[in-house]
């Protein structure tokens, strides 16, 4: 399928509930509202075909963009083609549900993902947070270095109030899959996530509310679920 098809494919396919649902969320103008199960059988024709992924992107559909990151060729990618998806991602569900999850299937996982915390960027920061909650919650624990991930407890555990929003959301996201998926810590994310506390976000809006990584470690645990590892990254 060329670029043409697939959007006609894409609009066909797009619902006016969805797409209210994703504007209430961030996402702008153009888009078609296509629920990403939707996309499955389009993708399972396809595969993986990265120069249509990198058109497709480009075009700034919200729904073509999400299909991008469905047929990406990860391996095919390199630490600028991920500045440069980061850079065109202008909310979070860009950010954090296609391009940090198509990084997080490179070799080149980490080194971007910190580059991206360091960076003091809103979506960067929650895209390198997000990309490791992936990692942490997919790949072995002999992949991780341990210290690494300690010093990445703490820094959420120092910084996490006074960081932007969306980056709050990955950093909380971060303690949790820590506590949940990555064993040699479970005990050190367990008492940060009680430290840190309630974190507050949506402050600009008629009523906050506040993440609490401590009970949603708690909850697994009773559920036993620590320990736990996806199959597949993306969908």
């Amino acid at each position: 399928m060329n670029l043409d098809e697939v959007m006609q494919e894409l609009e066909a396919l797009g619902k006016e509930r969805t797409k209210k649902i994703y504007m209430a969320n961030g996402a702008q103008e153009p888009l078609f509202g296509v629920a990403t199960g939707a996309m499955k059988p389009m993708a399972k024709k396809i595969k993986k075909d990265q120069p249509l992924a990198e058109q497709l992107y480009a075009t700034g559909n919200y729904d073509a963009m999400y299909f991008a990151g469905v047929i990406a060729d990860p391996q095919a990618m390199t630490e600028a083609d991920f500045d440069r998806w980061i850079d065109a991602a202008y909310f979070y569900m860009i950010s954090d549900f296609i391009v940090s999850v198509t990084l997080a299937e490179t070799d080149i996982a980490q080194a971007v993902s910190d580059k991206w915390i360091a960076s003091g960027d809103e979506l960067k920061m929650s895209a390198g947070w997000s990309c490791y909650c992936w990692l942490l919650g997919s790949r072995p624990d002999h992949e991780f270095e341990e210290s690494k991930l300690n010093d990445m407890l703490g820094q959420v555990q120092q910084t996490i109030h006074e960081s932007p929003e969306r980056t709050k959301y990955s950093m909380n996201n971060f303690l949790y899959t820590v506590g949940v998926s990555y064993l040699p810590l479970h005990e050190q994310a367990v008492e940060i996530a009680k430290a840190v506390g309630p974190v507050e976000v949506n402050k600009d809006k008629p009523k906050s509310k506040f993440l609490q990584a401590s009970d949603n470690i708690q909850k697994a645990v009773e559920k036993g679920r620590t320990g736990f590892k996806r199959k597949y990254v993306r969908c």
